[in-house]
């Protein structure tokens, strides 16, 4: 019975997650043809993306338990060497030591996947932090090593970190009364967080006058951020059956999670604007690369998962 309603409850979501996206094709499609003057060409680029990275976290959701994990390995990863292929100013010795920040992927995981929780979160923020600075060391080359030790655990800590909260919900034990299980609760932060970033998106595309910092993102404005919080907090109200939260927790853990989606965007921007770029890569057409995709889940992911940890499991 348990998961006959877990799988009716997701299948719900699934849902609603490609009737957006059918709704927001046909919009714009509508809206090209009304007003063929006016530019839609971003907006379908990201609707394409969209739907890619919808059907790519779906099917991660869903598939075996295993299999998640393996595709959210995979998807920190890719974000990894993004990030690291990107990054300025890097030294030859440090790209041999990126091998270690590669090889701890799969520990992380690992951690997770048993649901193993001191481990999980300790093992990149004290151990790698600790054993990545020790290999610098020992390799000798002492120009620049302090911004070495800096930024290799900041990669890591991004990309891996914080992405690999996302699976261990999977991992989590069942709660009271609470039917849907840990696939709903990923499937939750998901959706919420990649709505926010396509709310804050419309209403700061046909809204937004305010802008927010405009030498770091300036198509982030007031309007976006605001309006985008509102929306997020009324999405979630209607689909918190994917979580064990009250109506006063769901407002507040949706409207936290549209505030610092935006604050992770920012903090991607801002790396990007210190290399030079507007991309991280071009994985994803219309929407640059994976981490550009991912930039907002990988700081909602761990805030999200403690929020629960903390109401339903302490």
């Amino acid at each position: 019975m348990k998961l006959l309603i877990e799988q009716s409850e997701i299948a719900i979501v699934v849902g609603l997650i490609f009737g957006i996206l059918v709704f927001a094709s046909i919009l714009f499609w509508i809206m090209g043809r009304l007003k063929p003057k006016s530019d839609f060409t971003e907006l379908k680029m990201r609707t394409r993306s969209w739907w890619v990275m919808a059907t790519i976290f779906v099917l991660a959701t869903l598939v075996h338990t295993v299999i998640t994990y393996i595709s959210f390995a995979l998807l920190s990863f890719m974000a990894l060497r993004e990030l690291s292929s990107i990054s300025k100013n890097v030294r030859e010795v440090d790209r041999k030591v990126l091998i270690w920040c590669f090889l701890c992927i799969p520990i992380q995981y690992y951690w997770a996947y048993i649901g193993h929780l001191t481990l999980f979160l300790i093992f990149i923020p004290v151990f790698m932090y600790l054993w990545l600075a020790f290999i610098l060391v020992i390799k000798g080359v002492t120009e620049d090593i302090s911004r070495s030790m800096s930024v290799l655990p900041s990669q890591l800590m991004l990309t891996v970190f914080g992405v690999s909260h996302l699976a261990f919900l999977v991992s989590l034990p069942d709660i009271e009364e609470f039917n849907a299980g840990g696939r709903a609760l990923l499937l939750f932060i998901v959706f919420i967080t990649e709505m926010n970033d396509v709310f804050q998106f419309i209403w700061g595309r046909f809204l937004g006058r305010f802008k927010i910092i405009p030498k770091i993102s300036p198509n982030k404005t007031w309007e976006g951020l605001i309006g985008g919080v509102v929306t997020t907090m009324a999405v979630g109200y209607f689909i918190r059956f994917l979580t064990p939260f009250s109506i006063i927790e769901i407002l507040i853990t949706c409207g936290s999670i549209a505030v610092i989606g935006f604050i992770g965007d920012v903090v991607v921007s801002a790396i990007k604007r210190d290399i030079g770029l507007k991309d991280t890569g071009t994985t994803i057409p219309g929407h640059g690369g994976i981490l550009d995709r991912i930039d907002s889940l990988a700081v909602t992911g761990p805030i999200f998962f403690h929020i629960v940890y903390y109401l339903y499991y302490m």
